[in-house]
C-alpha cells in the first residue's frame, strides 16, 4: 500500500475521497485507498478489482456490486453512493433475520392449522355424515313402501359427499405438509448462509438468497374453505320433504296440543279462555308485569317447549292479514322495541309471516319472500329438533310453503304474533 501511495502524484484524486458529490462513507478527507475498512477474510478475500487491482472492500449501492477503494473516485462507480462491506452485510443480515422470523410465524400458523383445524374438520365431516344418514333413514320410515329407491339415491349422495369432504381434507393436509417442508428447508438454508458465509460471501449470495425466499412468499396462509365442510344440502329431496310432511301434518293424531302462555302475551293482544286464540287490540290492555311478558311487539309464546323429536301443529290464519308464526328460543328478549324482541329479526326466532299480500320467512333479519298463488286458510308448522329443520306447510293443499335447516341449541317454543284480527291454534 505504501508503494501505491508513493506512486500517486500530488493532487491525484485517486488517493482522496470519490469525486465531488459522491456519498462515500467516512466523511471528508478520508482516503479510501489508505484506510481500508476492516475487510473480512474468507472465501472471497482474494477477489480483486479488475480495473485497479485492489481488494473489493466497498459496496456500490447504485450498481449493487463489490468495488475497490478507487472505483468510486476513478472508476465506473464515480459519483455513486458507496458503503463498506460491513455496513451492507449488516443490513443484509437484518433482512435475513426478519425473513427468518416471518417464516417461523408462517410455519407456526400452518402447523396449528394442520394440528388443530384439519382434525376437527375431519371429525366434523364424519359427524355430519352420520347425522345425514340418520335423517334420511328416519324420514324414509314414514314412506318406506313408496320411497325405497329414493332412500338408496340419497344415501349414495351422502356417501359421495362424505368421500369428497374426506378427500378434500386429505388434499389440504398433503398440501400444507409439503408447504411446511419447503419452509423448513428454506429456513435451514438461510440459517446456514448466515452462519457459514463471511461478509462478502453473504453479499455475493444476496441474489440467490432472495430468489429462494421468493418461493416462500408464494405459500399463502390457510383459509377457511367450504370444500372442507360436509354439505348437508346433499340430502335435501323434494319428494322426501313432501311425503314426510304430508304423513305427519295430515295425520290428526300427530298434532301437538299447543296452548299460549298467558304470562307472555303482549298488552296489544287478548287471549281466549281456551288459550288458543290471540286477538289484536289497537288499545293496549293492562296486564300484570312480569319478566316473561312482551311489552312492545304483539308476540306470545306457547307454554310448552320442545327439546327433541318431531313436533307439528296448525294455526288458523284465515281472519288475519298481518301475523307471524313459527318457533323461538326461550331466551328471546321480551322487553323493548328493539330487534332483539322482534320475531324474525334476531338469531333466536324463525317465523313465517304475512303482511297484506306479502308472505316471507324471516330469521336473524334475513328475509326470504315466499310466492303463493292464494292465501292459505291454515298453516302447519313441523319441527324436527334432532334433524335440525323447521317446515311451514299448507295442510289443505299439501304444499310445503318454506323449509329451513338449523341446528337448534336450546329448547324451542311455538311462537305467535298478530297485528290484524285474530289467529288460532287448531285443536
Amino acid at each position: 500500500m505504501a508503494e501505491r501511495r508513493a506512486q500517486a502524484e500530488p493532487g491525484d484524486r485517486s488517493a482522496a475521497l470519490p469525486g465531488e458529490g459522491t456519498a462515500a462513507p467516512g466523511g471528508a478527507g478520508r482516503d479510501l485507498g489508505e484506510q481500508e475498512p476492516g475487510a473480512a477474510r474468507g472465501a472471497w478475500a482474494a477477489e480483486r478489482c479488475p480495473d485497479h487491482d485492489l481488494e473489493l472492500v466497498w459496496f456500490c449501492c447504485t450498481e449493487k456490486r463489490l468495488v475497490c477503494a478507487h472505483c468510486p473516485s476513478l472508476g465506473a462507480c464515480r459519483g455513486h453512493r458507496v458503503r463498506t462491506v460491513e455496513e451492507q452485510a449488516a443490513e443484509l443480515r437484518n433482512k435475513i433475520v426478519d425473513q427468518c422470523e416471518k417464516l417461523q410465524l408462517q410455519s407456526a400458523t400452518i402447523t396449528k392449522y394442520v394440528a388443530e383445524v384439519l382434525p376437527g374438520k375431519n371429525q366434523s365431516a364424519l359427524s355430519a355424515a352420520s347425522w345425514a344418514r340418520e335423517t334420511v333413514i328416519q324420514r324414509l320410515i314414514f314412506v318406506r313402501n313408496v320411497c325405497e329407491n329414493e332412500e338408496q339415491r340419497l344415501l349414495e349422495k351422502v356417501h359421495t359427499e362424505e368421500e369428497r369432504t374426506h378427500q378434500s381434507i386429505l388434499t389440504q393436509r398433503a398440501h400444507w405438509t409439503e408447504s411446511l417442508q419447503k419452509l423448513a428447508t428454506l429456513r435451514t438454508y438461510l440459517v446456514d448462509m448466515i452462519t457459514n458465509l463471511d461478509d462478502r460471501g453473504l453479499v455475493h449470495a444476496e441474489q440467490e438468497i432472495f430468489e429462494r425466499t421468493e418461493a416462500a412468499e408464494g405459500i399463502l396462509e390457510p383459509q377457511e374453505s367450504e370444500k372442507l365442510n360436509f354439505n348437508q344440502k346433499c340430502v335435501q329431496s323434494p319428494l322426501l320433504h313432501r311425503l314426510w310432511a304430508s304423513t305427519v301434518l295430515c295425520c290428526t293424531t300427530g298434532l301437538e296440543e299447543i296452548r299460549v302462555d298467558e304470562k307472555t302475551i303482549s298488552p296489544r293482544l287478548a287471549l281466549s279462555e281456551d288459550k288458543k286464540t290471540l286477538t289484536f287490540s289497537p288499545k293496549a290492555k293492562t296486564y300484570p308485569d312480569c319478566p316473561d311478558r312482551f311489552d312492545h311487539w304483539p308476540n306470545a309464546l306457547a307454554a310448552k317447549a320442545f327439546h327433541k323429536g318431531i313436533h307439528a301443529w296448525r294455526v288458523s290464519v284465515e281472519k288475519s292479514c298481518a301475523y307471524k308464526l313459527g318457533v323461538s328460543y326461550g331466551s328471546l328478549q321480551r322487553k323493548g322495541p328493539g330487534n332483539e324482541a322482534r320475531l324474525g329479526y334476531n338469531s333466536c326466532s324463525w317465523v313465517f309471516s304475512r303482511y297484506d299480500k306479502e308472505f316471507r320467512f324471516s330469521h336473524d333479519s334475513q328475509h326470504q319472500t315466499v310466492e303463493l298463488i292464494k292465501c292459505p286458510m291454515q298453516i302447519g308448522v313441523l319441527v324436527d329438533f334432532d334433524g335440525g329443520e323447521v317446515l311451514f306447510y299448507d295442510p289443505n293443499s299439501c304444499i310445503i310453503l318454506h323449509s329451513h335447516r338449523e341446528t337448534f341449541t336450546e329448547p324451542i317454543y311455538p311462537v305467535l304474533a298478530v297485528a290484524d284480527q285474530s289467529i288460532s291454534l287448531v285443536q
